[in-house]
């Protein structure tokens, strides 16, 4: 498997496509969850189970879950980041989804262990 990059530096405007790589390497990491669909959209590709979606990858190869209710205080007690963007003139934007533990990146069992404990929240 390929290692994950995550919260890498932003990339060119022109970069934005997510790589076939980094989208096989997600629906892997993920696939023990089954039924996993896919949807580009948000400068990346949304992950989807059973239509609920849980992660986020970008285009620059970073893997973003999705945390609601009690899930936010275990991400952020593991060391995880929230999403934030600027826009020029605009206040900083908080988005509900937050790197995923390092661990997990390259690990299956970890990463759908993660994403189910994320899905009881959604």
């Amino acid at each position: 498997m390929t290692s994950w990059k995550p919260n890498a530096p932003p990339r060119k405007a022109t970069d934005l496509a997510v790589g076939r790589a980094d989208i096989d390497h997600a629906v892997e990491l993920f696939s023990d969850l089954g039924n996993i669909t896919t949807r580009k959209m948000m400068g990346g590709l949304c992950l989807y189970h059973e239509g609920t979606i849980f992660a986020i990858l970008m285009s620059d190869g970073s893997l973003w879950l999705k945390g609601a209710g009690e899930m936010i205080d275990v991400l952020e007690a593991e060391g995880c980041t929230r999403w934030t963007y600027q826009r020029e003139g605009k206040a900083p934007t908080q988005m509900p989804y937050w790197s995923m533990p390092d661990a997990a990146l390259d690990d299956p069992d970890l990463a759908c262990d993660w994403a189910r404990r994320a899905l009881t929240h959604l």
